[in-house]
């Protein structure tokens, strides 16, 4: 009898740590995020809430149409016809294609580009405004720049690959703190079906890119991008707990993971705005996390960051740009597409 009592004790003493291992784990894959670069902020105060790698520089993919967007909507009336120029229809990218000679009003055209992530819409936004691409390119920069996103830079208007092109996810969510000063953005990204009809005559229904305004009541909207190279990304804006939260995403592995990612990113956010936990930022090259006071001088947090063996940071960085280096010469041929 009393050895079965101990074997009965034994099985809820296993029975017991299983729990608490299954808990833990659940719990640490909760915030198991892949993406080399993601950030939660709060838009009322700008600061990170929580955060991994938020300075690191990488490619934006179709995030950069929110840019394009905004200096179409500084410059153009809604109601304006654009023809689409040959340019423009040539441009690689996901369907509905436009046809050269087709002519669209700019709303459609923004709808396009926000919704769908037409790269020839954003081609043509560009070329309406400046009559060219480049020249447009040089007026996305001076916005960036303007607003306050200095770690950001591009060299075309639909975010498709191209050298020297890059951003940051804390860059992405002061881009989205202005883009939601558009109405019209505002709405195209909320929106989840729309149909677009060519002054000629055509029809496209389209479909948000957005899965999450399928699943979140709280999301206000986001815009994605995928290329090879910049993996899988996304910036958007919640409300949380009443607060207005901006995450961003740069780099994932795939779609679903994005999705999952972005919802741990406003988990987070809300544990950080109800106390439950303190802000925090991660940096991967150096393999540590700095937990984040704001009522602690800066330049200690810079000192823990930096204070580091310098030679083998060095070494580091010059491995990540040569691998980034091979990388973009592997995958040049292929990237051909973003959305």
């Amino acid at each position: 009898m009393q050895k079965l009592k101990g074997a009965v004790l034994n099985v809820k003493n296993f029975i017991f740590c299983i729990s608490v291992l299954l808990t833990y784990t659940a719990t640490a894959y909760c915030f198991d995020i892949d993406a080399p670069s993601a950030v939660a902020v709060d838009a009322q105060t700008g600061k990170i809430l929580y955060g991994i790698n938020p300075h690191t520089k990488l490619p934006p993919a179709s995030t950069t149409k929110l840019v394009t967007v905004m200096i179409a909507l500084d410059n153009l009336d809604l109601e304006q016809k654009v023809i689409i120029s040959k340019k423009s229809a040539m441009t690689p990218g996901v369907t509905p294609r436009l046809i050269k000679g087709e002519a669209y009003k700019v709303r459609d055209l923004v709808y396009l580009a926000l919704m769908r992530s037409v790269n020839a819409a954003a081609v043509a936004l560009a070329e309406a405004t400046a009559g060219s691409e480049a020249n447009f390119v040089k007026l996305m920069n001076r916005k960036v720049q303007k607003i306050g996103a200095k770690d950001t830079r591009f060299v075309n208007s639909s975010g498709l690959p191209g050298r020297g092109q890059y951003t940051t996810v804390y860059d992405l969510t002061k881009i989205m703190s202005h883009a939601l000063e558009y109405p019209l953005i505002k709405e195209a990204m909320h929106t989840r079906v729309y149909l677009i009809r060519s002054l000629n005559g055509k029809k496209h229904f389209i479909q948000n890119t957005n899965q999450l305004l399928w699943e979140e009541d709280n999301i206000i909207g986001g815009k994605t991008g995928y290329t090879r190279t910049a993996r899988h990304c996304f910036v958007s804006a919640y409300k949380v707990r009443g607060r207005l939260v901006y995450t961003a995403i740069l780099g994932d592995p795939d779609r679903e993971k994005l999705w999952k990612d972005t919802q741990q990113l406003v988990v987070k956010a809300e544990d950080v705005l109800t106390g439950k936990e303190e802000p925090m930022v991660k940096f991967s090259e150096e393999k540590m996390s700095v937990p984040v006071s704001y009522k602690t001088n800066k330049n200690h947090i810079k000192k823990i960051r930096t204070d580091k063996n310098k030679k083998a940071t060095k070494i580091d960085k010059n491995k990540v740009k040569k691998t980034s280096k091979n990388k973009r010469i592997k995958n040049a041929k292929n990237n051909k597409s973003t959305i």
